[in-house]
């Protein structure tokens, strides 16, 4: 199976199923000399990790992360340098349940890959899907918290903007609670806390799922990153987001709505201010023009489609060509959205982290 690697000079190569003995990834392309501690990269993990409350996945991973290579210790025995060699980074499994997949290993379920798997290569590992699972983002986030020491003031925060049929209040957003110990949807908006928790109550009792929006806002971007015609900072970014399990839709700063404005709305004026710089009055680009990064807050927002794995009969057929009503049994989530929030985090650290190294590449620093 090829395509298992994404990034130009910052590339990250993720391998391991959602049943196997373990899951990891290769960082290569890395600087030397950035100073990280194994505490950074657990930080990212543990944000996605899933048995953290009834709206997740019950599986019960600790997801300690193993660093094995592309590093010189320090003094204090905690910070890991980096030599500027492949990072290696590890994630073993320790609670799969593979006998909840026994019944669906010769049916296709509804909704996932397991038909195109199989067309693809003759076969599929139907233990939680494999390759194919969402068990293989984790490993990502552990290169996004690399990632986001490569460029020097970068900040990336996601949030959970929209649930099924239920939306935050903008006006309420609070980015310092998006990780709360009491709000367990990543969510910007402290009211919409008990209106998500009741939503979603009532959808995984009835053994359903929905679907979710998240957004992503990296500030701190240098302007200038990215390409004009097929390296477009926004392109790389709408692809990152896009291989994120269940992620269906990406857009850029205003996206599809900006189709309803008209040139005057859109058009994000400027100014020169008093640092001898021009300042945008506006950021309805999302923080790239042209396909290069104005220096603005990048924002990207992608929309997650609803967990596939219920428990509500759905109508497919088997290996066989017979038609069959498939229930999924197991553990998952009743809205993956959720625990997207850090996985879209770190696709839009590394993608930044990748264009930055090729912008200094190009500029000799």
């Amino acid at each position: 199976m090829s395509h298992n690697t994404f990034g130009h000079l910052f590339r990250v190569t993720t391998w391991g199923e959602s049943h196997g003995p373990a899951l990891g990834c290769v960082i290569d392309g890395c600087p030397p000399g950035i100073a990280f501690t194994p505490a950074d990269i657990q930080r990212e993990l543990d944000r996605r990790r899933p048995g953290k409350s009834r709206f997740v996945t019950q599986r019960r991973e600790p997801d300690q992360v193993k660093v094995l290579s592309g590093f010189v210790p320090s003094d204090d025995g905690e910070t890991l340098t980096t030599t500027g060699t492949p990072i290696s980074l590890m994630i073993e499994n320790v609670d799969q349940r593979s006998k909840d997949y026994g019944e669906i290993a010769r049916q296709f379920r509804p909704g996932h890959a397991d038909y195109g798997y199989f067309v693809k290569y003759g076969l599929r590992d139907h233990r939680g899907g494999g390759r194919s699972s969402a068990r293989e983002t984790a490993a990502r986030v552990a290169a996004g918290a690399i990632a986001r020491k490569v460029v020097p003031g970068l900040v990336v925060r996601g949030a959970l903007v929209a649930m099924g049929e239920k939306r935050i209040e903008p006006a309420n957003w609070d980015w310092d609670f998006v990780d709360h110990r009491d709000n367990p949807f990543f969510t910007p908006d402290p009211a919409s806390v008990a209106v998500f928790s009741d939503y979603l109550d009532a959808v995984r009792k009835a053994g359903s799922s929905v679907g979710a929006v998240v957004e992503i806002v990296a500030e701190g971007v240098p302007a200038g990153l990215g390409a004009p015609v097929y390296a477009k900072l926004d392109q790389d970014i709408a692809s990152a987001m896009m291989s994120i399990n269940a992620v269906k839709g990406v857009e850029i700063g205003n996206g599809f709505a900006a189709a309803g404005l008209t040139g005057e709305e859109n058009a994000d004026e400027m100014r020169m201010g008093n640092d001898g710089r021009p300042r945008f009055l506006s950021n309805n680009a999302g923080g790239v023009l042209g396909g290069i990064s104005t220096g603005e807050p990048v924002v990207a927002r992608f929309a997650v489609k609803p967990t596939s794995s219920i428990l509500t009969p759905r109508r497919s057929v088997d290996l066989e060509g017979r038609d069959v009503d498939v229930v999924t049994k197991g553990r998952h989530d009743p809205c993956v959205g959720i625990r997207a929030v850090p996985i879209g985090e770190a696709m839009l650290a590394c993608v930044i982290a990748d264009h930055y190294l090729r912008h200094r590449g190009q500029i000799g620093g």
